[in-house]
């Protein structure tokens, strides 16, 4: 069976939708060719994962240093490099929605609840790398388990 291959999209990708272009299409040209084709609900989920993490890196990270796809028998994994030492607060939290609108609060606790294996990383040379699994299934998996199941 063919392995895929991650991706490093450093200098390219400014902006959140580049991010999520470039994830979109990692999903579509290597994890789908090996795992079948990944289910909308989760390719929906990585697309707002990526979202937040490459926001949060332009806006409190004092940039993008870098993006980091790879595919994996269990999803993507995705690393996002910024430029600053502080490590977000609620990366730590437990995934709760804040309890009154603010208008923001809500993108680690999303990130919590949609990710695996979070780890948070300082960069020798400055800055930090978040890296995650996001979980992706093959819709035909998916499809065939719930024909089994009994009506």
């Amino acid at each position: 069976m063919r392995r895929p291959g991650g991706t490093r999209a450093t200098g390219q990708l400014t902006t959140a939708a580049a991010a999520r272009a470039h994830a979109r299409s990692v999903v579509r040209e290597q994890w789908e060719t090996v795992y079948g084709t990944a289910r909308e609900q989760d390719l929906i989920d990585l697309l707002i994962v990526v979202s937040e993490l490459v926001t949060n890196a332009i806006r409190h990270g004092d940039g993008l240093a870098g993006f980091d796809v790879a595919p994996s028998l269990g999803g993507l994994r995705i690393s996002v490099q910024d430029y600053s030492d502080l490590v977000p607060e609620k990366a730590y939290g437990s995934g709760a929605l804040p309890v009154v609108h603010e208008g923001n609060g809500y993108g680690w606790p999303l990130i919590i609840r949609l990710a695996r294996d979070i780890s948070i990383e300082r960069r020798p040379a400055g800055g930090k790398t978040i890296s995650m699994l996001v979980p992706l299934r093959a819709a035909d998996r998916h499809c065939a388990e719930e024909a089994q199941q009994p009506a």
